[in-house]
């Protein structure tokens, strides 16, 4: 990234050396890669050998001779291959990038610190300078052979970038938390904008009032002169004329107004729009150095596997792109580790030894498709299945009534690993659930496509921005609240008619299915459950496993919205994720659609929907005793759940930490079950929430986790445990009792 020439003066040397070095090893790495491929290309050596030229000058110019030594000598070799017939082996092309690691690491240094580690590192660096010049020196034979076979083969190019014709673009550094102000502040004046068309509209009544005070007089002047109270003399004409002068000045000054008003408003939305769009950056900016990952990885595991990209110039929003890097880094790795075979295991299979691995991003629908698929062996189901009940997650005889699709969601839960042994590369018992959390984080969904002995395929959908979304205004309780576009299914009208009573609960049907009613004021705790006499709005919202249809007040309109955070002061609001302005200047919260699920789930399938059955439960839960189980697992959650029903007990699911907290604190619970591994917020911080709370410290908690070393069994009573079971050692007794020794039997 260059600084404009109007910006220089903000920097030091060194730090412009910094930014030449950033751009050209950048550009470096592209091109070694490609290089490795495509031996023949003139264009790539040509831009390696500028791009070592550029490093060695701006080296000179701060005088850093250890950046000056390495790019020289590799502006030697490209020079070189420019005029013989030097070929670039894979060795050759792993100590070239091994020196544009090191001038990396060099640049990063301060310029005291440099001299130290060229004090230091000597010898090192004197071998890496060799290293290189054994290019040079090498076996022209040798080389040429290579390049005679390289003919033989259609050479396979890594893409490069698709905007070089952007490349000479210039671009000024601003801080992303100074970005985030000047959207705030343009934001603030998009709103403010719309309050000269209230005061234009105030000034437009007060100039009808003046119409009909003219009228009034006039006819008040004429009743007065015919009945000869008064001379239509000149001080009353020249009186009316003034008057009618200030009218016609009104009328002029809101004319004027008025278009002053359309072009302020234009402005603002178009400064709003422009810097908005500042915080688009194309996909390719989240993604430098996947390939080169890409290739050290397959190479240390021995296999030959190639990195094509699509969508570079896909726009995706700055804080989006950041938080992509680290998923889409785990699951290529995971892709090449777990995924892609030997060499010999897909000849065997008739596929090319040269493995494939596909990552693209598109626009669908308003939202950022992610798609990162390979043409490995794909996920064996048998093998999973069976690595379930040894984890103990899932019983043989549970096993069956497994759908493919919910064994592929094991692959999510924490610490789940298909690899027993640990690697550099995975197995670390650091699974998909941080691709998971992350996708949740930011309002996205992520699904596996699994095509066994074909490949593997991860669709990440996610917002294309988290600054601006496409919203669904509704009214609830007579407030205005907001939808995420994207997360809303459905949007339908129905009558009362249309509503049925199954077991205590509302429902209506929808194809064919029996989905779930629930007034949304009832979720957020205005009550005002579902009514029979009029036709409702109905909002269909769904999790990867229920559907559940939400009575709204009315639906408004559909509108972008800019999100603003909430103050951290007041931590996690329930079934709340932000808010924003509408145009009239009034805040309304944008409503978290996932956190609505749960709580809905836990209404309908637990604590009853509507003022008609809050009798009952209340009458129930003053004879049983009520139990919260919180796990992440949807097969642990129900295990537990069934045996804890089989022996009368009332009980309630959450699925992490936060949702345990938020349902301890709405509801009285005789009991809490938890896990310790889960999204959001563990089993500890749980417990500590509940045993620091006034009025929850006395509620007994057990864990249950399989967890089983000595630390954190002490862990867990240190935060605050009563009990702590381990889920390898528990069968139906073990917990059973456990709880009765805790609580007692389900009848108070």
């Amino acid at each position: 990234m260059n600084p404009s020439s109007g910006d220089m003066g903000n920097y030091s040397m060194f730090d412009l050396f910094r930014m030449e070095v950033e751009g050209q090893t950048a550009l470096l790495s592209n091109d070694l890669l490609c290089l490795e491929q495509d031996n023949e290309s003139p264009e790539i050596l040509e831009s390696l050998m500028r791009a070592a030229h550029s490093i060695k000058g701006a080296a000179r110019m701060v005088t850093v001779d250890p950046v000056v030594k390495i790019a020289h000598v590799m502006e030697d070799c490209f020079v070189a291959a420019q005029k013989t017939a030097l070929s670039f082996q894979s060795g050759d092309i792993d100590k070239l990038l091994k020196a544009v690691d090191t001038i990396i690491e060099i640049s990063l240094l301060n310029e005291d610190e440099i001299k130290i580690w060229a004090e230091t590192n000597n010898s090192e660096l004197n071998g890496l300078l060799a290293s290189l010049g054994q290019i040079l020196s090498g076996d022209m034979d040798s080389h040429i052979n290579t390049v005679t076979e390289q003919r033989q083969k259609p050479p396979i190019i890594i893409q490069k970038s698709e905007n070089k014709a952007q490349e000479s673009d210039r671009f000024i550094r601003i801080s992303a938390d100074q970005m985030s102000k000047i959207l705030g502040a343009s934001s603030e004046l998009l709103v403010e904008s719309r309050e000269m068309e209230r005061f234009s509209t105030a000034l437009f009544q007060v100039k009808r009032r003046q119409d009909e005070l003219f009228s009034i007089l006039d006819s008040w002047r004429e009743l007065m002169s015919q009945n000869g109270i008064i001379d239509d003399d000149d001080i009353h004409k020249s009186a009316f004329l003034r008057l009618d002068e200030c009218r016609r000045g009104i009328t002029e000054q809101l004319l004027q107004l008025d278009e002053f008003d359309r072009k302020n408003s234009y402005l603002c939305k178009k400064l709003y729009g422009e810097v908005a769009g500042s915080r688009m950056r194309p996909f390719e900016d989240g993604i430098a150095g996947f390939q080169r990952m890409v290739r050290d990885v397959s190479r240390s595991l021995g296999k030959e596997v190639i990195l094509k990209i699509e969508g570079h110039q896909c726009a995706v929003d700055r804080d989006v792109l950041e938080k992509l890097k680290a998923p889409l880094n785990h699951l290529l790795r995971n892709a090449i580790d777990h995924g892609i075979e030997s060499a010999e295991q897909r000849a065997h299979s008739g596929k090319s030894e040269k493995a494939e691995i596909r990552l693209s991003a598109s626009h669908v629908g308003g939202m950022l498709r992610i798609s990162v698929e390979d043409d490995g062996a794909g996920i064996n189901l048998v093998e999973l299945g069976e690595k379930l009940i040894l984890k103990k997650l899932v019983t043989r005889k549970m096993l069956p009534d497994l759908s493919d699709n919910e064994l592929l969601e094991f692959l999510f839960l924490p610490d789940f690993s298909t690899r027993d042994e640990v690697t550099e590369v995975s197995g670390r018992g650091v699974g998909l659930d941080v691709v998971r959390d992350m996708v949740k984080e930011i309002g996205g969904t992520v699904v596996v496509n699994n095509n066994p002995g074909q490949g593997v395929e991860f669709v990440l959908m996610l917002p294309l921005t988290l600054s601006v979304i496409s919203s669904l205004l509704i009214e609830i309780a007579k407030e205005p609240y907001a939808l995420p576009l994207n997360k809303v299914d459905r949007i339908m009208k129905i009558r009362a008619g249309d509503i049925s009573e199954i077991e205590g609960g509302q429902y209506i049907s929808v194809n064919g299915k029996n989905v779930g009613l629930v007034a949304a004021s009832e979720v957020l705790g205005f009550g005002s459950p579902v009514k029979k006499d009029e036709t409702l709005t109905v909002i269909l919202l769904s999790d990867r496993i229920e559907t559940y249809g939400v009575v709204v007040d009315r639906y408004l309109d559909q509108k972008q919205l800019s999100v603003t955070t909430l103050d951290e002061r007041l931590g996690k609001v329930p079934n709340v994720s932000s808010m924003a302005l509408m145009e009239n200047g009034e805040p309304l919260f944008i409503l978290d659609v996932d956190d609505l699920v749960r709580s809905i789930s836990y209404m309908v399938n637990g604590s009853g929907v509507g003022d008609v059955y809050r009798e009952a439960e209340l009458q129930l839960r003053s004879s049983r005793k009520r139990i919260l189980v919180v796990d992440d697992s949807i097969t642990v959650r129900e295990v537990e759940k069934d045996l804890l029903q089989s022996k009368g007990y009332l009980v309630d699911l959450a699925v992490d930490g936060m949702d345990g907290w938020n349902s301890v604190r709405r509801t009285h619970f005789d009991l809490v079950i938890t896990d310790v591994d889960m999204p959001r917020m563990d089993g500890i911080g749980l417990v500590k929430n509940i045993k620091h709370d006034l009025h929850l410290k006395d509620t007994p908690v057990m864990i249950v986790s399989y967890k089983d070393r000595p630390e954190d069994r002490r862990r867990g009573l240190e935060a605050g445990a009563d009990y702590y079971l381990t889920k390898g050692s528990f069968h139906d007794d073990t917990l059973i009792e456990a709880v009765e020794d805790l609580i007692g039997s389900a009848v108070k």
